[in-house]
């Protein structure tokens, strides 16, 4: 078993479990999720794990295991997993089938890579419903904005810092780094474009649009925590 579905199956259990102990006329649906949008280079990867970090710390109400599904682990568990059927009694298809209408009208034809944006939406829709899961990336915050408790987050950062920050991390220099940025950034733009009709840097898509550049990673990490949990209704 990969990795990827280690941490799956680990997060289904724990949300089935907890599932299981909550009142049976609870609001399906409003269970406390983050999406985060970035520019590439702008601390994404390590505010993503620190949040995850501080969410599991701070939040005291729940015994659901927070757990952070970036682009490669959404990829592999559309990839090697259906949903599990235990899961499904607690899922709205409501929702389901409202986010089914949108990604259909904007796809038309149904080609192959067309047919796999949709399954990779309906992935992030079920997340976010079960809740407790930070989701990076593939317009998670345009897929689940109809849903109640998120928080929609975009990093941002001047390009000089993030050419910085990508040399750093890939070991590049500072052409190829360039280079880097401007291809991710535009795949990432053409993506959400494309398949859901919108400009992902447009400021109203999301909750708060943090410049990373004007504070310690701490203080960002702390800065949307705070947000999340001040936002989570007790059960």
């Amino acid at each position: 078993m990969s990795a990827a579905a280690d941490l799956y199956n680990s997060y289904i259990v724990s949300q089935v479990q907890s599932l299981r102990k909550r009142l049976v006329n609870e609001h399906r649906g409003s269970n406390p999720f983050v999406t985060i949008s970035r520019q590439t280079g702008a601390y994404g990867i390590t505010v993503s794990k620190g949040l995850c970090e501080y969410l599991q710390k701070n939040e005291r109400r729940s015994k659901c295991t927070w757990t952070l599904f970036d682009k490669d682990l959404i990829n592999k568990v559309v990839e090697e997993h259906d949903l599990p059927e235990k899961v499904l009694p607690y899922l709205s298809e409501e929702a389901v089938s409202e986010i089914q209408d949108m990604i259909e009208e904007s796809l038309g034809l149904h080609p192959a890579h067309d047919l796999l944006v949709l399954k990779t939406g309906k992935t992030i829709l079920h997340l976010a419903q079960l809740g407790y899961v930070i989701i990076v990336g593939r317009a998670a915050n345009i897929i689940t904005a109809r849903m109640p408790g998120g928080v929609n987050i975009r990093l941002v950062s001047p390009l000089e810092k993030r050419v910085e920050h990508i040399q750093e991390y890939y070991k590049m220099d500072k052409k190829q780094a360039k280079e880097y940025i401007a291809k991710e950034d535009r795949n990432r733009k053409n993506y959400v474009k494309k398949y859901y009709g919108q400009d992902n840097e447009d400021p109203l898509l999301y909750d708060m649009v943090i410049n990373v550049d004007n504070f310690k990673p701490n203080e960002t990490i702390k800065m949307i925590g705070n947000l999340v949990l001040n936002r989570i209704v007790p059960n």
